[in-house]
């Protein structure tokens, strides 16, 4: 499906990293961009400078969702493209120990079921209500596109290091989700593909020590460094761009394979 001017995009996250990045991207190519997420002052900072719409959204509330679609709607009509990269990366052992007594403890649920709420609850909710939009409109070209949905996972869906249970818990969904959501979707001519990050420059990463990240770097074959936003935005345009692109997960991490911790 061609990017063409005055279409319209919903990015999740899309107020740093992957998701600024790809709504940087998707409005230089002349695309409507809405700027979800929950950072409403840096979320309409980005809008402002890319000439997009902020909509402040908490992806774990069907309200809000609801809200900030409605907004993004009324600005710029009903969206073709969705970019799911909002996501929450906490880390913390299956067992554990309370710091002043030293007792062992067990990973607590609740910050379980956030992460899981965010990463892979939040994205299939994104994915269904703007599938409804989607699946009305007419087709974009001769295939019958009407729409593509692209999925943030991790390469933790398949390398998750110790600490990283319900991260990986979550991304492994969102991978497991994207062939049988492409399949159910194909019939209303959307696609979906999904991205696996390795090692990227994020906000995640902009306060670790010069020492980690260089041995971060050097874990990471070729090429030996932390990858770039504006690469993540290239992949999506291109799974964007070619039609044949649909039901696959794409690890995009420079050959890295996480090591246990």
């Amino acid at each position: 499906m061609k990017l063409e001017a005055g279409m319209a995009a919903i990015v999740t996250g899309a107020a740093s990293g992957l998701g600024e990045a790809t709504a940087r991207m998707l409005a230089a190519a002349g695309v409507k961009v809405a700027v979800l997420d929950m950072n409403a002052e840096r979320g309409a900072a980005v809008a402002a400078e890319i000439g997009g719409v902020s909509c402040a959204c908490d992806v774990t509330s069907d309200a809000s969702v609801d809200a900030a679609l409605s907004m993004a709607r009324a600005a710029h009509g009903p969206e073709r493209i969705l970019v799911n990269c909002a996501g929450i990366a906490p880390g913390k052992r299956v067992v554990g120990r309370k710091r002043d007594t030293g007792e062992l403890v067990a990973h607590d649920m609740a910050s379980f079921e956030t992460v899981i709420a965010v990463n892979l609850i939040g994205t299939f909710r994104m994915i269904a209500k703007c599938a409804v939009s989607m699946a009305a409109l007419g087709p974009a070209n001769a295939d019958g596109s009407r729409g593509v949905i692209i999925n943030t996972a991790s390469v933790a869906a398949e390398d998750g290091q110790i600490g990283q249970a319900a991260y990986a818990a979550s991304k492994g969904g969102v991978a497991a989700l994207t062939l049988p959501v492409a399949r159910d979707l194909a019939s209303s001519g959307i696609r979906v593909v999904t991205i696996m990050p390795g090692l990227f420059e994020t906000p995640m990463f902009a306060s670790i020590a010069d020492d980690y990240r260089k041995a971060l770097e050097q874990s990471v074959p070729h090429p030996s460094r932390l990858g770039r936003p504006a690469e993540y935005a290239a992949l999506a345009r291109s799974i964007i761009e070619n039609d044949m692109l649909n039901g696959a997960t794409i690890r995009l991490d420079g050959a890295v394979r996480l090591a246990p911790k």
